[in-house]
């Protein structure tokens, strides 16, 4: 029998978002994760916040908002409110009752700077990797870490000779979106700068690629799940890979023989000879010619091991970029490019170890 088409003209429930997730979502072992991080994360809020005037957005349902704009790839936060209304899952994951009215996109940026001074993104990104290894998850050992360019905020059309005044340039035949003829003209990130974000540089991946203006994102993975430890970002230019990598090695590898694989871009004696220095076997693919490790590295197979696992990281980019929506930031600058870099390296790890969770259950 074929049912009728009736309209809806009121909606009244009592039954609770709660009871209309089901029970094997993958987001309950993600909210219950957060939470249990958020709490203990309460003594730095109540710091960030005056014990005066009107109760504000708990910073709690603002952190995870950002997990739930990582996971789902929102675009922004007028997309994300404008859901809110109506996404009864994202209430249920936020605890927000089905008739309480979605606060206003302006919530996100109005507490961006005081996420920022507070370091909270970071603190929030640390937090759950601690609850990783809790779980016995990570390994202490054996790392892997890599580099990879992420767009900035800025076009092309800003990256304007340094020291050149508004005044100086003739005036646009598209105030909105001049026309600019670059043939001819040589530009450097040491006579050019963007007008929209000056800490964008101009890179490019190779030869074969074109420049954009970017910032360098760099990861360090544990090999053991592929988890992320540390995830940062830091001005492209030609040495930041290294550089990057040694200071996150410094701050996360607290035992002797530890090993931590990379690519050959990685294969050069200011890499490999400070890892040693630290303690660390550079497990990096050696270059055909003039290599900066040799067959006492090479012959054994936990390097062999390492080469296979260490491809692992370009999963991470790849999540990162396309569903994480971190392919090209939607903020200027490197502080705060690496805070919503944390938010959603975080909610990576998340969706991570509760598929590996499910795995083992």
């Amino acid at each position: 029998m074929r049912g009728a088409d009736t309209k809806q003209a009121t909606m009244f429930s009592i039954v609770s978002p709660e009871r209309r997730v089901p029970q094997n979502h993958p987001l309950r072992v993600i909210k219950a994760m957060t939470e249990a991080v958020l709490r203990s994360m309460s003594k730095q809020f109540d710091g960030m916040y005056s014990t005066q005037g009107r109760p504000s957005i708990p910073p709690e349902r603002l952190l995870k908002a950002q997990v739930l704009i990582a996971l789902y790839t929102i675009r922004s936060a007028r997309m994300f409110c404008e859901q809110l209304d109506y996404n009864l899952l994202f209430r249920w994951f936020l605890d927000m009752n089905v008739d309480e009215p979605a606060f206003d996109h302006s919530t996100f940026t109005k507490n961006s700077e005081r996420l920022l001074t507070h370091d909270v993104a970071g603190t929030f990104f640390a937090a759950i990797v601690e609850e990783a290894r809790a779980r016995g998850l990570l390994s202490s050992e054996h790392f892997t870490v890599d580099g990879t360019l992420i767009e900035a905020w800025a076009s092309l059309k800003s990256f304007r000779p340094k020291g050149e005044k508004p005044e100086d340039r003739e005036p646009p035949d598209d105030p909105g979106n001049p026309t600019v003829n670059f043939h001819g003209e040589q530009r450097r990130n040491d006579t050019h700068a963007s007008t929209t974000d000056p800490e964008a540089r101009l890179a490019r991946k190779g030869n074969a690629h074109e420049a954009k203006l970017c910032f360098s994102g760099h990861a360090l993975m544990e090999n053991r799940n592929g988890l992320l430890v540390d995830f940062r970002i830091a001005e492209a230019n030609g040495t930041a890979e290294r550089e990057i990598a040694l200071e996150m090695l410094k701050a996360h590898v607290q035992v002797e023989q530890a090993t931590v694989a990379a690519d050959k871009g990685y294969d050069q004696r200011a890499f490999v000879e400070p890892c040693r220095e630290l303690g660390v076997t550079p497990h990096v693919a050696a270059k055909v010619k003039y290599s900066a490790i040799d067959g006492r590295t090479t012959r054994h197979a936990g390097y062999q091991i390492s080469q296979r696992v260490r491809k692992r990281v370009e999963e991470i980019f790849g999540w990162t970029k396309t569903v994480g929506g971190l392919r090209r930031t939607k903020v200027h600058g490197i502080a705060r490019t690496q805070q919503a870099a944390y938010f959603v390296g975080a909610a990576y790890n998340l969706l991570r170890i509760a598929n590996l969770m499910a795995a083992t259950a």
